[in-house]
């Protein structure tokens, strides 16, 4: 052997190292791994067994080669299918040596369907798109009905979902009617049918909450809500869209436009409406609040009428009193009547001895006289008085007629 050709641990002027075989295999994986950190590999998929640890052993092979392929149990279970001999895939491997025998092998981490990248790349123009025209804007998008009368379900009815819906609502809200829009959800047609389910939907105005569902599978399973027109009809619809499609993991385009999302059919499920036993607390906080209410108005209407029960008298009892009224004015009459006459007498009684005592005529009887002269007037002086006046002069008892002779004063 040429120095040359001497391999890399091999040293000149030394004995040249002899390796075991399996030191050879481990150098040999080592340099694999290497030169092949994590590549894509496309082909078919044969002889594939499903162990009972859950690991997967297959070949990838094309129309020339084959190679071996592995695929750990916590990796398999990510992929949410089985697949099936035949089918072509794109495979993101690790390649490596089987050590105990001496067979290069890969190590597969995930597999998607061959052209599933192309879809992936129309996927994220499709959401550029639909963005940029403002389709999955927040502030556009429609509130939910709290308590919906009645809930449409667009989806398969072949499909776990609608079993999966269906048996949420049974158990939340059984008081809440379910109409059904069935459309294909998987397949060449199916955006074009589920375009037109939603349509027959918003035309018949029937319910008031709509759930676009579908179970979990691959892109290329969940391509069908990935579809502009689709797209379109939730964003124009003006019954508020729940999209409940694949698993948490799933995003599809119509997860975007519609009004919420959903991580699955049965969360959609739960989230379009409340459940009857969060609806009938509601009722009962309702109604205790109207019962203490009601309470508090008839206590105080008791209240009000206890005090007019106190005011209040029967006919008989008020005639009773207005006649007791009547009988004490009637008394005060008569008394105040009658004390009145007594000093309307006494007053009288005063005036008459009062005139009485002013009555000239009783000074007359005393010895007193009126002297009236010849006009009827009564003489005060005597100066008033001429000689020959003819006087009246009126006494105690009669009057006599007397001329006057001569007049003076008594000075």
């Amino acid at each position: 052997m040429d120095f040359d050709d001497q391999p890399p641990w091999a040293v000149p002027g030394k004995p040249e190292m002899i390796l075991s075989v399996t030191q050879l295999n481990r150098q040999v994986g080592r340099l694999l791994e290497a030169s092949f950190s994590r590549i894509w590999v496309r082909g078919e998929i044969s002889n594939f067994t499903r162990a009972a640890s859950g690991h997967w052993y297959f070949s990838i092979k094309d129309e020339a080669a084959a190679v071996r392929a592995v695929m750990f149990r916590g990796r398999a279970q990510a992929v949410g299918f089985v697949p099936q001999p035949g089918e072509r895939f794109e495979f993101r491997v690790q390649v490596s040596l089987y050590e105990p025998r001496g067979d290069y092998q890969v190590q597969v981490e995930t597999m998607r369907r061959a052209g599933l990248g192309d879809l992936h790349e129309a996927f994220l123009r499709l959401k550029d798109k639909l963005a940029a025209q403002g389709l999955f804007d927040p502030a556009r998008k429609r509130a939910l009905v709290p308590m919906p009368r009645a809930v449409g379900v667009v989806t398969s009815l072949a499909a776990a979902a609608l079993r999966d819906v269906l048996s949420v609502m049974a158990r939340r809200a059984p008081h809440v009617r379910v109409v059904i829009y069935p459309s294909p959800v998987q397949g060449r047609e199916a955006a074009g049918q589920l375009t037109e389910a939603l349509g027959r939907a918003i035309a018949r105005r029937e319910v008031d909450t709509l759930l676009l569902v579908r179970g979990g599978g691959s892109l290329e399973d969940l391509w069908s809500f990935n579809d502009e027109a689709l797209a379109h009809m939730i964003v124009a619809s003006p019954i508020p869209v729940i999209s409940g499609v694949g698993h948490e993991t799933d995003f599809t385009i119509a997860d975007f436009v519609a009004d919420l999302r959903a991580p699955t059919p049965t969360a959609a499920a739960e989230l379009c409406c409340e459940s009857r036993a969060v609806s009938l607390g509601r009722v009962q906080t309702a109604l205790d609040v109207l019962g203490r209410a009601q309470h508090r108005i008839l206590d105080r209407s008791g209240m009000r009428l206890d005090r007019a029960m106190a005011l209040l008298i029967s006919p008989r009892q008020r005639l009773e009193r207005q006649g007791q009224g009547v009988d004490a004015l009637l008394r005060r009459m008569t008394l105040c009547a009658s004390r009145d006459v007594a000093a309307r007498r006494q007053r009288l009684l005063a005036a008459t001895q009062t005139l009485a005592a002013l009555d000239p005529r009783s000074v007359l009887g005393r010895g007193y006289a009126i002297v009236r002269g010849s006009d009827g007037a009564i003489a005060r002086n005597a100066l008033d008085l001429k000689a020959g006046e003819r006087l009246d002069v009126e006494l105690g008892r009669g009057h006599v007629q007397a001329d006057v002779v001569r007049t003076g004063s008594l000075l």
